[in-house]
């Protein structure tokens, strides 16, 4: 068993039941989102990402890209909570709105990464 795959499909379903968690609920509503449980699936979508820095092979490319599309919204839908609610002293409905559909995105890259990851362990031969 290869503990560095383990590991890195750990934190990327990992990462996609917590950007699930975030993404659920009224898309424009900021009490049904939690600002932590965001932040949360950014730091477990680096670690995945991290992860899969070594992997010289064209699945690993892929799922690393699939990875770096992930962080990059979150890392957007980051800064425009951060900035808005610090800045302007509160996160609009439409700023809210915002957030989520970028979540959403990542989440559609999470998955895509479980995808392939699915994919690629059912055509491997023991």
């Amino acid at each position: 068993m290869n503990t560095q795959r383990v590991w890195f499909a750990f934190f990327i379903v990992l990462a996609l039941t917590l950007n699930f968690g975030f993404f659920i609920g009224e898309i424009d509503n900021p009490l049904h989102h939690n600002s932590y449980e965001l932040f949360l699936t950014l730091v477990v979508s680096l670690i995945a990402t991290v992860l899969k820095v070594g992997d010289r092979s064209h699945m690993g490319a892929v799922l690393l890209a699939t990875s770096l599309v992930a962080d990059l919204q979150l890392i957007m839908a980051a800064t425009i909570w951060g900035y808005s609610s610090e800045v302007t002293g509160h996160v609009s409905p439409a700023v809210m709105a915002s957030i989520v559909s970028l979540a959403g995105g990542a989440m559609l890259a999470n998955l895509t990464s479980v995808v392939l990851l699915l994919s690629e362990t059912i055509q491997l031969k023991r």
